[in-house]
């Protein structure tokens, strides 16, 4: 279940013995929850609608992906106005038209809807021919990837998107692997919109199924680095530090140093540490991973030289740098910029980050009085 509240008294609601309205499943924390929000709270004037939307989950899932197409329609307005959407070939005012991949000209403008009709169907007719995994994969992209230029959705498309395919599929049992990864695309979704509070729950709905049903631990790793991420961007830095903490732990155990989901996780771990100013922990993690980033990716790899990156800004961020310190980070800084930029382009973001880290180096520099 996404509803983790009490919905009288807004408590987390427990893992074990919840109580729930017998008609429509609307969840509480406690029988006395319950009776105050039949009795005094007005649940008794909502009950019937809730249950006739399919139960307390699918009535907020429905309301929740109404809203966020509504969001959607009204953040691409501008961009959509007088276009027809490429699968019915209609207009239709009433819901509104959206635009949230790479397409360009008149390309791409779509009703929500369609494209979640036109996933479930892909995804329906998957499972009916029982296609192996490379061609179900195919098929469930088509939540968030765009038919015509393969390039994912974004922003609050990609967030109704999330809500559309989770509306569909939360009906079925916690095992089911479709169910699982509906709920994994409304995280996303909630994420890559910047609704950070509302992905938060979500994450920790999904990581506590994950481990209730004995997942792989693979996919345990997974949803942990989604939470830290969502810790990180909200400010709650310890929280993120511990999540990014046990998956670099994990991957390490499970794969080894040279897997690039340990190289990845070795990564978020130090800049996390770097974030909390714990400048002596992140370096040491990255003086472990560097030469293994380097030996397996090689040189002018964008991991590889994302780790030098960060390795730099540890040496001249923290307060007891040395001089030797705050020139090995401006040497570090000029050699993967040029390297950068002759595999990557000027205009490439890591180009223009390690710019910028470069002038800060520099100033490091100056303000301790050498050029």
């Amino acid at each position: 279940m996404i509803l983790t509240l009490c919905t009288a008294c807004a408590a987390p609601l427990p893992e074990d013995g919840v109580v729930q309205c017998p008609a429509c499943t609307t969840r509480y924390c406690s029988e006395r929850c319950e009776r105050y929000d039949r009795r005094r709270g007005g649940h008794g004037k909502i009950c019937g609608a809730i249950e006739s939307d399919g139960g307390a989950e699918q009535h907020h899932a429905n309301k929740k992906y109404e809203e966020a197409v509504a969001d959607a329609v009204f953040e691409c307005a501008e961009d959509t106005e007088g276009q027809t959407c490429f699968i019915c070939m209609d207009g239709d005012a009433e819901e509104g038209l959206v635009r949230g991949c790479s397409c360009r000209g008149a390309s791409g403008f779509a009703h929500v809807s369609c494209l979640a009709r036109q996933a479930k169907i892909l995804v329906a007719e998957a499972e009916e021919r029982d296609l192996d995994d490379d061609a179900f994969n195919a098929r469930w992209r088509r939540w968030y990837t765009c038919g015509l230029c393969e390039q994912n959705y974004h922003s609050v498309v990609k967030c109704a998107l999330g809500w559309a395919c989770w509306k569909t599929y939360l009906g079925r049992p916690e095992t089911d692997e479709v169910r699982r990864m509906a709920m994994n695309e409304l995280g996303n979704g909630l994420f890559i919109a910047k609704n950070y509070e509302d992905a938060l729950p979500v994450q920790k709905a999904q990581l506590s199924m994950l481990r209730r049903i004995g997942a792989r631990e693979e996919s345990v790793l997974v949803a942990k680095t989604n939470l830290a991420a969502t810790y990180g961007d909200i400010g709650r830095l310890e929280e993120a530090d511990r999540e990014q903490r046990d998956v670099y732990s994990g991957w390490l155990e499970l794969l080894g140093e040279e897997s690039r989901h340990t190289m990845i996780a070795a990564n978020n771990y130090a800049w996390g540490l770097f974030r909390l100013g714990r400048f002596e922990e992140a370096k040491s993690v990255l003086r472990k991973m560097m030469p293994v980033t380097q030996r397996v990716l090689g040189e002018s790899h964008k991991l590889t030289l994302t780790i030098r990156k960060l390795g730099a800004m540890a040496l001249y961020s923290d307060p007891d740098a040395t001089l030797d310190d705050l020139r090995k980070a401006k040497t570090t800084l000029e050699e993967i910029e040029r390297m950068a930029r002759r595999v990557m382009g000027g205009a490439h973001p890591l180009v223009t980050e390690i710019e910028r880290n470069l002038r800060a180096s520099q100033d490091a520099l100056h303000a301790r009085g050498l050029p």
